[in-house]
């Protein structure tokens, strides 16, 4: 498995840590309606703090997996 550090893009490089930012963006866009749907808002302490958390970790899940 090779990791690419620059994709190229129809000519445009962008860098790959953009791309896996943006699914992860996405991602917590779609989470979050199911985590006020499930409450886990109301256990969850400090809400920005937990969605940064998550958001850090998807960015290493994304960069693992692609």
């Amino acid at each position: 498995m090779e990791l690419r550090a620059v994709l190229d893009i129809d000519g445009l490089l962008v860098s790959s840590f953009l791309v896996h930012a943006g699914l992860a963006i996405v991602t917590l866009l779609v989470l979050n309606p199911i985590l006020a749907k499930v409450g886990a808002r109301r256990v969850i302490w400090n809400l920005p703090l937990a969605e940064f958390g998550l958001f850090v970790c998807l960015i290493g899940l994304y960069t693992l997996l692609l």
